[in-house]
């Protein structure tokens, strides 16, 4: 692969240091934590075969992550487990370092000739890559990974919907959809002579951090890494993907991909997903357009709010209309009223509701069509709107696999009106969409639903026995 195989437009120098002369080209890995399938992994190796030098990869690990427990870490780590080994049979060392990202790196690379790292969105992510580009001494180039087609060629400003962003995303679609080859290693990193946390017991490592130990593992499930990533989507590619159409808004089904708590880890590449996509029978067309504007024109949308909204985890992010309309109906009479202790702990009259809070607490996943409908009712049953939302994004924060994303700030907020339009005015929710049980009823076999949940639940119980 040549350097300008990568597009200009996923590189962004983030400073105007020149390059020096140092012992390595660095690549600080935190969003994209993958070996295949990642541009800036290639970019480094590129640079590096020009300069006749090794990459150094390094990834930042820290205790207080934000809202992270010991949930995410697990899944995380196991994935990281599989990317240094899979690193090392490339020629390239790999090292997990105890501190802040930011700082382990600068530490890190203050022997390097240049700085790579990944892209992330979230306001933290971003501050992290201005602290390395402002100290760091040398050039720090960031390189968009974790999108198909990167956020400002498809527009400069936050869009208003899916519809706004869709034709802007089309448009430059076919110029992005390019496979993605390894480029050749010149000179091998692996002899460098630095070291960091030993990855081979991840229980161990966990043991050593102060995480949050209530929200346990799901591994039995879904355990974290590429490779069951890349499995988990073959067998849906070839097991469920010809039911995705049909099935995709059935909660009592498991025709999804599950695709998103990997994506959000950086575990597996939204272009190679693509490009599978693309590679099934013709006569799969619709599940293709489906899949694919989920994968990429919702995902992308989440990304477009997180960058271009200041305050995405906030009351405020809402449209005008919709704080307005919540104003207007803050006062009226809630039927039901429940804290947070008691959401959490499933105990509300709704039992379509419950099963929804115990899927997530058992599995860290909960079926798409049931999370909106999960949030709507926390919206209806706290005492007022900016309690709901930040009840709503506490909880999903707390137990999805794939909280903390782009996704789940733009999916908490969509609940309370981003990305939607005005419905019909009603008690409570003034002219936000409204979603009720009878609903649930009429378009899905939601005591199916339920069934199934209790089966997972009862699996995830004898796991942890």
């Amino acid at each position: 692969m040549k350097p300008q195989d990568i597009h200009d437009s996923r590189i962004q120098s983030l400073n105007d240091e020149d390059l020096r002369r140092g012992d390595f080209v660095l690549y600080w890995m935190q969003q994209s934590q993958r070996a295949e399938y990642n541009h800036a992994l290639e970019f480094a190796v590129q640079q590096a075969n020009q300069m006749g030098q090794g990459v150094l990869v390094v990834f930042g690990l820290m205790d207080d992550y934000p809202e992270a427990n010991l949930r995410h870490y697990t899944f995380m780590l196991e994935g990281l487990q599989e990317t240094k080994t899979v690193l090392g049979k490339r020629g390239i060392k790999m090292i997990v370092k105890k501190g802040h990202p930011a700082d382990v790196a600068l530490a890190t690379g203050q022997k390097a000739s240049l700085i790579v790292c990944d892209c992330g969105y979230l306001r933290h992510q971003r501050q992290w890559r201005k602290k390395v580009a402002r100290g760091a001494g040398c050039r720090v180039v960031q390189i968009e990974s974790d999108v198909v087609v990167p956020l400002q060629v498809v527009s400069e400003k936050a869009e208003y919907a899916a519809r706004t962003i869709r034709p802007k995303i089309h448009k430059h679609l076919n110029d992005y959809l390019v496979d993605f080859k390894p480029t050749k290693i010149k000179k091998s990193s692996l002899q460098l002579r630095v070291s960091g946390i030993n990855l081979n017991n991840i229980d161990t490592v966990l043991a050593k951090m102060s995480l949050d130990p209530s929200v346990v593992p799901v591994s039995h499930l879904f355990k974290g890494g590429p490779a069951q990533a890349g499995r988990i989507f073959a067998d849906f590619l070839g097991q469920r993907f010809i039911n995705y159409v049909a099935n995709r808004n059935q909660p009592q089904t498991d025709d999804v991909s599950h695709m998103s708590k990997y994506l959000h880890f950086g575990q597996i590449s939204p272009l190679y997903l693509a490009l599978q996509i693309l590679k099934t029978e013709k006569r799969f067309k619709e599940a293709q357009d489906a899949y694919l504007e989920e994968l990429i024109v919702r995902r992308e949308l989440a990304m477009n709010f997180v960058h271009y909204t200041p305050d995405y985890d906030a009351y405020t992010c809402l449209p005008t209309w919709a704080q307005k309309s919540l104003a207007e109906h803050k006062k009226d009479q809630r039927e039901y009223r429940y804290t947070r202790r008691q959401l959490e702990n499933a105990k509300t009259h709704d039992d379509y509701w419950n099963a929804a809070m115990r899927e997530m607490k058992s599995t860290g996943f909960m079926h798409n069509y049931m999370r909106m409908y999960w949030g709507k009712k926390i919206l209806e049953w706290s005492q007022t709107p900016e309690q709901a939302f930040k009840t709503t994004l506490a909880i999903n924060n707390k137990y999805f696999l794939d909280g903390r994303d782009a996704n789940s700030y733009t999916g908490v907020a969509w609940v309370f009106g981003v990305h939607d339009r005005a419905w019909f005015e009603r008690p409570i929710f003034g002219k936000i969409r409204y979603m009720a049980a009878s609903g649930l009823e009429r378009k899905c076999d939601i005591q199916g639903y339920v069934r199934k949940v209790d089966a997972l639940e009862r699996q995830s119980r004898g796991a942890s026995v």
